[in-house]
């Protein structure tokens, strides 16, 4: 079973999908997976996955054989299935749809203990044209309404599998934290007339207590209210709400940033399990004025507990200031 159901007090929605519980247990020991058989995402491994999707294939080899640089195929124990039609339907006081969407591995490279961090900087901006290609693609399917882009690395971070590989999800409704960012984007534009992600950089550029680093196109901060530490978000400098209208010298220069962003990261904290996401504008939306996507960097160093989980308040030990100088200091390309 699979479907989507909406808290009739927050408007939240949920995913409700059996065939996760499918999925291999991985045993967790200091927040490492340990798998067993070989893994699915390596070189020569390819007939265990679905068909692939996307493919870079830099010397022209055959489809779902070696040869590939990035990978992208269909999740074996998908959230949301492509298939079907989106049918919407009450339940009482409840509501209740299909649980039509799409989802998709994105593997990063072929060998299995590679990481972002240790490859190239080639390989991070191979990986963000692969988010646009599958942004665009699925942009055509009139059922979906968002993208959820994001990586789990590390088990404590919710990776399954140790091999590098980020996932998306195409839903039928907009996620509520993407919601709530674009409401509260949009109450700041009509009371200033201004992006408040822009203003954000405008401040955050001349004052550097929480700059990251930076590179010709793009920036990285750590935020003034960070959850986590050594939390990161990275922006355009120059006003953008859709990460897929980004041409190639923004790709590269994103890429320079995010990549600079994870090896400062590892070389401070040691290797952390981290999350990071894309926050875009919806699909088939033009252009917002208020809102600004960007990319977030969560280290999973502390725990959610209760508090957290019942208030939505995240209580950090660290000050960002402290984090952004450490970061600074740890250098890392860009």
């Amino acid at each position: 079973m699979i479907e989507l159901r909406k808290d009739p007090v927050t408007g939240r929605w949920v995913i409700i999908s059996t065939e996760r519980a499918l999925r291999p247990i991985d045993l967790r020991v200091n927040n490492e997976s340990h798998e067993e058989g070989p893994c699915p995402f390596c070189h020569g491994q390819e007939s265990m996955t679905p068909a692939e999707i996307l493919a870079y294939r830099p010397g022209g080899s055959k489809r779902d054989e070696p040869g590939w640089t990035l990978r992208v195929v269909p999740n074996r124990f998908p959230a949301l299935r492509v298939e079907g039609d989106l049918k919407k339907e009450g339940v009482g006081m409840y509501d209740k749809m299909s649980g039509v969407g799409a989802h998709e591995v994105i593997i990063e490279t072929p060998r299995h203990a590679e990481t972002l961090a240790d490859l190239p900087v080639k390989a991070t901006e191979d990986l963000l044209w692969a988010f646009k290609d599958r942004l665009l693609d699925l942009e055509r399917d009139a059922r979906f309404k968002y993208v959820m882009i994001f990586k789990n690395s590390g088990a404590r971070a919710g990776a399954t599998l140790e091999h590098a590989h980020c996932q998306l999800i195409a839903l039928p409704v907009v996620p509520r934290e993407v919601s709530d960012e674009i409401e509260g984007a949009l109450h700041y534009y009509d009371f200033k007339e201004r992006c408040v992600f822009c203003d954000m950089i405008e401040q955050e550029l001349p004052d550097g207590a929480r700059l990251v680093t930076r590179s010709s196109l793009h920036v990285a901060i750590a935020p003034f209210a960070a959850r986590f530490p050594f939390e990161t978000w990275i922006l355009p400098l120059r006003h953008s709400s859709r990460f897929a209208l980004s041409d190639v010298e923004e790709m590269k220069s994103a890429a320079e940033v995010l990549w600079s962003v994870l090896r400062r990261i590892s070389v401070v904290v040691g290797h952390p399990p981290y999350n990071f996401y894309l926050h875009d504008t919806p699909l088939r939306m033009s252009a917002m004025p208020h809102y600004h996507w960007h990319i977030e960097v969560l280290p999973a160093i502390t725990t959610v507990a209760g508090f957290e989980r019942g208030s939505a308040f995240y209580i950090n030990p660290i000050p960002p200031e402290d984090t952004a100088a450490e970061l600074r200091k740890a250098g890392g390309g860009a």
